[in-house]
């Protein structure tokens, strides 16, 4: 399996991956990420025009959903030393590299051709296990052990699902998990125009990858299902501006108050 045999969708894992090796390099980065430079230097893929045409600002951008995903992880961790983190769609993302306690119980769950390329650079343990399945097909999950907290990272995934299909997605979760959590990325209308534009075209992707879900109003997430409750939302660049020059910090700045990306915190069933 060749980076380049990858679905439309799925190919647009390379993004953030290269988003993240290329910050582990800078002078002072605000992550540092090895495997991701790693993988990067091993994988057959030419990423010439992902760096010649991708801006300083969306790199970052990748990075900041890296720093508040491993900062709420961490903090579940904290809590709950012995809980299960389960990556929906995780691509090429190390997560578990950068935050494993040594006790976590881990699931990276992605499509087939997604698991397979995976195999070759990250490797399963008796705490992470691959799983390999669409993020819709839940029945993979009444192998978990429910009664353990859960929390649940999707990364630069829903802005692929339908909303029908995503409501659905959540509802099934209530149904199946009685208390846990589920931290995921959202753009916009305005967001999701400027990703498919700048993101998506600019770093050479399939127009079949075009993102297709915006979310304006993350309150009325909890409309959907009475199990489910908002935690927290906040912008992509909240608490991200120190030590930035003044052209990224005008970005962050305009980005953050036009809620161009967000991170969205979600309750599923009872509080952990």
């Amino acid at each position: 399996m060749q980076a380049a045999d990858l679905g439309s969708v799925q190919k647009t894992l390379l993004l953030p991956l290269w988003g993240r090796a290329v910050e582990s390099r800078e002078p002072h980065p605000m992550l540092v990420d090895e495997a991701a430079a790693r993988i990067v230097d091993e994988l057959e893929y030419d990423f010439s025009t992902i760096a010649a045409r991708m801006s300083r600002i969306t790199q970052m951008a990748w990075v900041c959903r890296c720093v508040h995903t491993d900062r709420t992880l961490r903090a579940f961790l904290a809590r709950f030393p012995d809980g299960i983190v389960v990556d929906l769609g995780c691509g090429l993302d190390t997560t578990f590299e950068r935050i494993d306690n040594g006790r976590v119980q881990w699931f990276d769950l992605d499509l087939p051709d997604v698991i397979s390329l995976r195999r070759r650079f990250i490797h399963e343990s008796d705490r992470r296990r691959f799983v390999c399945s669409s993020l819709l097909d839940a029945s993979w999950l009444e192998s978990i052990d429910r009664n353990r907290p859960i929390f649940f990272a999707a990364l630069g995934v829903f802005y692929y699902i339908p909303e029908p299909d995503l409501k659905a997605l959540l509802k099934t979760l209530a149904d199946i998990i009685p208390a846990g959590e589920l931290l995921f990325d959202s753009c916009s209308t305005t967001g999701l125009k400027i990703a498919n534009k700048r993101v998506i075209e600019a770093g050479g992707m399939s127009t079949d990858a075009e993102l297709v879900w915006a979310l304006d109003d993350p309150g009325k997430l909890g409309g959907w299902d009475k199990r489910i409750a908002l935690v927290e939302s906040y912008p992509l660049f909240r608490g991200m501006k120190h030590g930035r020059d003044l052209k990224q910090k005008w970005g962050m700045f305009l980005s953050d108050t036009l809620r161009v990306m967000s991170m969205v915190r979600l309750r599923i069933g009872a509080a952990l």
